[in-house]
């Protein structure tokens, strides 16, 4: 190689380095043919970083907002959050792979903001639709399925009504690297600054809607909220430009229909005449009034957690059996007041039961985590304001006080929402160390389930390993059952003794009723500790075998006369 060409090889390889590190990054024109500098509002990179910020803002508002849709349906448990963050992400990583691919064949900005806009859209009719669609398709598996319904029916759903538009939110980073890295030497900056607005977006939007905007405006306007932003975010871009007017319009007036027709309806959409219908921070409530009672339900189709009685008298649910504590805690043979904790008071029909049976002989005192719900006792129920309530987790209460108890209540299970906090020996452990010598706790357990390996044998066996008396005893048309334990072998005898003494014969003969229904439990060797309580699992076990149960017959129709059947039973 000769002088000169030497000197152009060296000019070859200046230019090749010196365009690999100054590369420039250019959007397509729609023709393909040519290249255009980035225009309007993309010229500002903050803008693009608000762009990534709320976008994980709203995936977090998104996935929070899910859990409180499915939650009136499914429950909130373990296993179905499981599933709505696996979902998610699994939407999540098809959007980034999806997104990235697309960015380098045609990173046109008017097809991310194109994207935001329908997903604003798709967030915003979540509200109207969503809650049918989850009806339908557990419609749908009911008749269908006979194991592993509500893992099916919350993925199914999930999959329907969230995939989509966090696919679409899953393509915006990619996208927005494309657009913002100017050239090599600053990639890293970039794209950790980009991954820095997302993170904090992320952030806020897990505390505002669990902290703010649900309590405060409910699921359906907080969708409203977060689909909001992404809409305003894609219009901004669209207007700056001036142009994309047919997509704008079309997205803003979907969406204010949605805000019309969405905001304000019903989770029990179906019930037309109930009393308050709301969400706090940990549960969905709807209290319901009939002739007889008031009832306060954290789930839309099935289960009772108070209820008051309009005329004084027993509530013939698991109530009037958990009565029997005090009589095996032998309260009616003390001449002074005895103490009684629960843990679980919910609207506080055990406690206003006791103090109505028990008059003078009981100082009552409850801990509900939710402090909504003690606003409804109040409101709806008729607590008595004289019985403190304690706005704390049951558990965390015990590790706070020194006062020892005659009975201790443990009312905090609500259909597979088990707290594995308060089911294992720990637990038990620490309501035995605040029982007085002879005290009693009774443990309602609201899934009667008999099998080997049930959630019931698992609760029982763990109870059995901290007491030395265990009886149980089932409640009467109704999938509870009653647990009572304590140290003292003498609490039937008491027990025995203080129903003979009982004044009110409904009461008294309740107690024959609990009595005779009594069994000594006979404790096996599956144990819960705080490192190890499957309860979900073995609670969705329970809740198939009660769905097969109750199902069954309408199954049945459904095989010789098809919806028409099912309608005209119904």
């Amino acid at each position: 190689m000769d002088s000169k060409q030497n000197a152009r090889f060296k000019v070859k390889i200046f230019i090749l380095t010196f365009t690999e590190k100054k590369v420039r990054i250019f959007v397509p024109n729609q023709a393909g043919n040519e290249s255009v500098k980035m225009k309007n509002i993309l010229k500002n990179k903050y803008y693009l970083y608000m762009t990534e910020f709320f976008s994980g803002m709203s995936v977090m508002a998104v996935e929070l907002g899910a859990s409180r849709l499915l939650a009136p349906y499914f429950s909130s448990s373990q296993i179905v959050w499981t599933i709505i963050i696996g979902t998610i992400m699994i939407a999540m990583a098809l959007g980034n792979i999806w997104g990235g691919r697309t960015a380098d064949k045609n990173p046109n900005p008017d097809k991310l903001y194109g994207r935001l806009l329908v997903a604003a859209v798709w967030i915003a009719a979540i509200p109207l639709a969503g809650k049918y669609i989850i009806l339908v398709i557990s419609g749908v598996l009911v008749l269908t399925v006979s194991n592993h319904f509500l893992v099916l029916a919350a993925f199914i759903a999930c999959m329907v009504i969230f995939v989509y538009p966090l696919f679409l939110l899953g393509t915006v980073t990619p996208s927005l690297v494309k657009y913002t890295v100017d050239s090599l030497d600053d990639s890293g900056s970039i794209v950790g600054t980009l991954g820095a607005f997302n993170t904090i977006g992320s952030i806020l939007g897990t505390f505002l809607p669990t902290f703010v905007t649900i309590p405060a405006v409910g699921t359906a306007i907080t969708f409203l909220i977060f689909s909001g932003v992404l809409l305003v975010l894609g219009l901004i871009y669209f207007i700056s430009k001036r142009s994309g007017k047919r997509i704008c319009a079309l997205a803003l007036v979907l969406f204010i229909l949605c805000s019309v027709f969405g905001h304000a309806d019903s989770f029990a959409f179906w019930e037309k005449d109930l009393a308050y219908e709301g969400e706090s921070i940990y549960n969905y409530l709807q209290v319901k009034e009939t002739d007889s009672r008031v009832i306060l339900s954290t789930n839309v189709l099935f289960g009772v957690q108070s209820v008051k009685m309009k005329e004084d008298g027993l509530t013939g649910m698991y109530y009037d059996y958990a009565l029997a504590a005090p009589f095996l805690a032998g309260v009616m043979q003390k001449d002074s007041t005895s103490d009684v904790l629960i843990l679980g008071m919910g609207t506080g029909t055990f406690a206003t039961q006791c103090r109505k049976y028990f008059p003078g002989a009981l100082s009552i005192e409850g801990v509900e985590i939710d402090q909504k719900i003690t606003d409804l006792a109040g409101t709806y129920f008729d607590l008595p304001e004289e019985i403190p309530v304690t706005t704390y987790d049951g558990r965390a209460y015990l590790q706070a006080v020194d006062k020892t108890y005659d009975v201790i209540m443990v009312d905090a299970y609500q259909d597979i929402t088990i707290p594995f906090q308060m089911s294992s020996t720990e637990f038990f452990s620490e309501v035995k160390a605040h029982l007085k010598p002879g005290g009693v706790m009774v443990v309602n357990m609201n899934m009667k389930s008999d099998g080997e390996e049930s959630i019931n044998a698992y609760l029982s066996d763990t109870i059995a390993s901290v007491f030395s008396e265990v009886y149980t005893t089932d409640v009467k048309n109704n999938t509870n059952r009653e647990l009572f334990a304590s140290d003292n072998p003498q609490m039937l005898e008491l027990m025995a003794e203080g129903v003979e003494v009982v004044a009110d014969e409904e009461l008294s003969q309740m107690m024959r009723t609990v009595a005779d229904a009594m069994t000594a439990y006979e404790p096996g060797n599956l144990i819960l500790t705080d490192d190890q309580a499957p309860v979900e699992v073995l609670g969705m076990r329970v809740i198939d075998e009660i769905i097969r149960d109750e199902i069954g017959y309408y199954k049945n129709i459904f095989k010789e006369d098809g919806i028409q059947g099912i309608l005209q039973a119904l």
